[in-house]
């Protein structure tokens, strides 16, 4: 039976609380970020588990500048004319993982649109510069969509990062609106042709609490394990700013453990399902 759920303005339940970030490592690598100016995704989009994962030797980097030319209704990136691109960030990208001594580095990026190649050949390489400098880290890259545009895909898959994850984000119904420039359907595609092309791991993850049903969520976790997805994350959407889309409601632990229940049922080789999880949460683990 389908369980809608309602709009509500009440506070953050208990289980949102973020503890502050301690440990040797996590100040050893916060010292290194504010001396060197080093831009990580982790300070730039508040998250929660920042603390756990930088103690664990994972950080995820943002490369293609700081401008998106889309305008997705959950996202706290700036949307606009982007700046040219950098050609030196794929070097000094690599030389702040090196320096920060980090095991495993998620990439990441704003969308390109406004490029002919959407972005795909700095990624690639960023993906070798780090095979260069740093070669004990293993990799993440979490892509845009290129549009579903296989050459600018099969850049990625030609460099062999561990694992190439692209974001559903949230359920079809609800694509439109959270998304806007995006579709449901070519987002399954790019994950899909991914493990066709020879990727040898897979991701994806997705946002609750934007008003989907439950059903919803079951179908979606569905689709995703039959484009042959690998890992999935599964976590509480949180609204960056009044701008930006409301959280429709909060989901319990309870309701993730059951939808990371069932999405283990499936086959996936990894699950992670629980409010504060983001898509680079246990990165270093999705690549066994």
């Amino acid at each position: 039976m389908e369980n809608s759920v309602q709009d509500t303005t009440v506070q953050k339940p208990k289980w949102i609380r973020v503890k502050l970030p301690t440990g040797k490592n996590y100040r050893e690598l916060r010292t290194l970020v504010d001396k060197y100016k080093l831009n990580t995704i982790c300070q730039s989009g508040s998250c929660p588990n920042m603390g756990e994962c930088w103690g664990e030797g994972t950080a995820t980097f943002m490369i293609l500048g700081n401008i998106c030319t889309r305008s997705c209704g959950f996202c706290g990136v700036k949307t606009g004319k982007p700046m040219d691109v950098n050609w030196d960030e794929p070097e000094k990208v690599a030389r702040s993982i090196k320096l920060m001594k980090i095991k495993h580095a998620v990439l990441t990026s704003v969308d390109r649109d406004d490029l002919k190649d959407m972005g795909s050949i700095l990624w690639a390489e960023t993906v070798n510069a780090v095979r260069r400098i740093s070669p004990g880290t293993t990799m993440e890259t979490l892509i845009p969509d290129f549009q579903g545009i296989t050459k600018h895909l099969d850049r990625l898959v030609g460099v062999a990062p561990e694992v190439i994850s692209h974001n559903m984000e949230t359920v079809k119904r609800l694509t439109r609106e959270v998304r806007i420039q995006a579709k449901y359907e070519r987002s399954l595609d790019v994950l899909r042709y991914l493990k066709e092309a020879g990727q040898r791991r897979t991701k994806t993850g997705v946002m609750l609490g934007l008003g989907e049903t439950r059903d919803e969520v079951f179908q979606t976790i569905e689709d995703i394990r039959n484009a042959d997805v690998d890992v999935i994350t599964l976590g509480q959407y949180l609204q960056p700013t009044k701008k930006h889309l409301p959280v429709k409601k909060f989901i319990t632990p309870e309701e993730f453990d059951e939808f990371g229940d069932f999405a283990r049922s499936l086959g996936f080789r990894h699950v992670e399902s629980s409010p504060l999880v983001r898509s680079s949460y246990h990165a270093e683990k999705h690549i066994h």
